[in-house]
């Protein structure tokens, strides 16, 4: 089985609660990385302890794991999905590639501590992750950003 059909066997269980588990990303994303929040600006006001349950930050994590979840689903074809992604991240957004792996480590922490991955579904996820935040890399080679 690919890493993407073993990520993909708990993936529902993320989708019937994206926004809950988006929410408990961010705010978890804020409290271990503080100087992540600080990408957000629209959340300059809340808190860190706060932010999991404020509706904004989790209507932003809602949007996060849709989009990682096409992604998974994609299976590695994921250009047309990854590309305007990463030109935004590096254009507008200027995010890092080490904000992508902090993210990345948490949603697995996430998935994990809600029963939704045990340790070869981390592994798999870890991959999955690697594999998507390499291709961002290369756009953002392309784009000039160094990020």
């Amino acid at each position: 089985m690919s890493d993407f059909d073993t990520v993909l066997t708990s993936w529902g269980s993320m989708e019937a609660n994206y926004a809950a588990i988006g929410g408990e990303v961010l705010g978890r994303l804020f409290v271990e990385h503080p100087e992540t929040q600080k990408l957000f600006p629209k959340f300059a006001g809340i808190s860190a302890a706060d932010a999991a349950g404020n509706p904004a930050v989790k209507a932003h994590g809602e949007t996060v794991l849709k989009k990682l979840g096409e992604l998974i689903k994609a299976k590695g074809n994921h250009a047309d999905i990854l590309k305007p992604l990463a030109t935004s991240h590096a254009n507008i957004h200027k995010i890092t590639i080490t904000n992508f792996k902090l993210i990345s480590e948490i949603i697995i922490k996430v998935m994990a501590e809600k029963g939704l991955l045990n340790s070869g579904g981390q592994d798999a996820m870890r991959r999955v992750l690697a594999a998507v935040i390499n291709d961002i890399d290369v756009y953002y080679k392309e784009l000039g950003f160094a990020g």
